[in-house]
């Protein structure tokens, strides 16, 4: 394998190695949105 190709190689694999950890990161460390009780909707008397 020349150069060339090694070096083309490891920016491939490098670069996409980044760009997975980025999105992992990105979604452990992203707070949960708040969901609405359906419950309490549908109810008829409010609490």
């Amino acid at each position: 394998m020349n150069t060339e190709a090694l070096t083309l190689m490891l920016v491939a694999v490098c670069t996409v190695t980044a760009i997975t950890g980025y999105f992992f990161y990105r979604v452990l460390t992203t707070p949960p949105k708040s969901e609405p009780d359906s419950y309490a909707e549908n109810d008829e008397e409010p609490r």
